[in-house]
């Protein structure tokens, strides 16, 4: 049986969303855009968290967008844009893609991730476990 890769599905992926440098996240983060980190608690207990980030969970991140979902979340009520963010892009844009799906319109992600972010000078917030 074939399977389609994540490779693939991420490339598809990429080419229905929209795309954001870190640069140009940050910026829209200043403008009023919610950064939406969908990291594990332990990645940001291991490598911090990008201030001003909300943090919604890869598991439930359309539970928690869904209003009609008993786990719905006010922060994602808002008439604003969210750019989610993963380690790397992978998750974040799959993400998005399934956002977009369910029918939100300001969604978008950051190419790269929290590793570009980190590299592009977001303010980290403190680890919180150095293993």
């Amino acid at each position: 049986m074939a399977i389609t890769g994540v490779k693939t599905l991420v490339e598809r992926a990429n080419k229905e969303i929209t795309t954001h440098s870190p640069a140009e996240a940050l910026s829209r983060q200043s403008g009023g855009a919610v950064l939406v980190d969908i990291r594990d608690v332990r990645e940001l207990n291991r490598e911090g968290r990008i201030e001003g980030a909300v943090h919604a969970p890869r598991g439930m991140l359309e539970f928690w967008f869904d209003p009609e979902s008993p786990y719905h979340k006010e922060v994602f009520a808002q008439d604003r844009e969210y750019i989610l963010f993963c380690a790397a892009g992978w998750r974040s844009a799959l993400a998005t893609k399934s956002l977009k799906d369910m029918g939100f319109e300001n969604i978008a992600h950051i190419d790269g991730g929290f590793g570009a972010l980190r590299e592009g000078g977001a303010t980290i917030l403190e680890k919180q476990d150095k293993s």
